[in-house]
């Protein structure tokens, strides 16, 4: 605390402001303006020492930290007991350390070189892991990840482009990497934006699909492309999905088209006449 005035005042009457005490030939300080003898300014507003819990003197120095006072030789390390006067120190659970005890009490060990992350330097946390932001490095290109994206693997650390050129799979189609997501066909990798129909390009993935020379269609077009044609209906046999056909001399019915021409009579699995590209039930071909 300053003092703000000390002396001796012998012309006028001069006491106290808090015993009213004459004040001459005596130390004083003054406060707002108004004098105090020693004893009844320590008694009224000196602060009490944190550690040993006795005032602190006008006579001594009143070292503060968030509102909190000690004697000079009382601020101390709570652990080791040196003085932390001019010195940095660390405070934890309302103690206050050294920076060694507080580093072998609390300081977390880097992962990278298992030194001291000594407190009041940058650290790098990840999960349960710690790291110097020096030591945050990408385990390929050994750059400091800081606070880009990472992608951790087998406790290594990488950066997001050097996993992808160590450890993506890479798109058949488009030979980009694929990060996220992606479709397996005839065991290999694509994007799923890559895996498209040979013919109108929609995408496939989440669809029906089938191959032909082992390119990927969707059932339109597979169907418009290289599907028989029903000889009923003229739509085509897909052949897809337990999809049953009739089949005779290079002609094809889906099994609901596969009727009598004149009474639609179904004939899946009875005897039938034909009579130039019609099929006839065999009383109808009597007419």
């Amino acid at each position: 605390q300053a003092v703000e005035g000390l002396g001796v005042r012998m012309t006028e009457r001069f006491d106290c402001h808090h015993c009213e005490e004459s004040l001459f030939g005596k130390k004083y300080i003054l406060r707002e303006d108004s004098p105090y003898c020693v004893a009844c300014f320590e008694a009224l507003y000196a602060s009490t020492c944190e550690e040993c819990g006795k005032p602190i003197g006008c006579d001594c120095k009143d070292l503060s930290y968030k509102d909190r006072h000690w004697h000079e030789a009382c601020f101390q390390c709570f652990r080791c007991k040196s003085s932390l006067v001019d010195k940095p120190f660390a405070a934890k659970e309302d103690q206050l350390l050294c920076t060694d005890c507080y580093s072998h009490e609390y300081s977390s060990k880097c992962q990278e070189c298992k030194k001291t992350i000594m407190p009041g330097t940058r650290k790098m946390e990840y999960k349960d892991s710690s790291w110097h932001e020096t030591c945050f490095v990408c385990r390929r290109c050994q750059q400091p990840i800081g606070t880009k994206s990472f992608i951790p693997k087998d406790n290594q650390n990488f950066c997001v482009p050097c996993y992808e050129k160590q450890y993506a799979l890479q798109c058949v189609q488009c030979q980009k990497p694929i990060t996220t997501g992606g479709v397996t066909y005839r065991e290999q990798p694509w994007h799923r934006e890559c895996f498209v129909c040979t013919a109108c390009k929609k995408p496939l993935s989440g669809q029906r699909f089938t191959s032909r020379e082992e390119f990927p269609y969707c059932l339109s077009c597979f169907c418009d492309l290289y599907a028989k044609k029903c000889a009923g209906c003229t739509h085509p046999i897909s052949g897809l999905g337990g999809t049953k056909y009739i089949s005779f001399e290079e002609r094809q019915w889906h099994n609901d088209c596969f009727n009598c021409k004149k009474c639609s009579l179904s004939l899946v699995g009875r005897g039938f006449l034909t009579e130039r590209d019609d099929i006839l039930c065999p009383d109808c071909g009597k007419d």
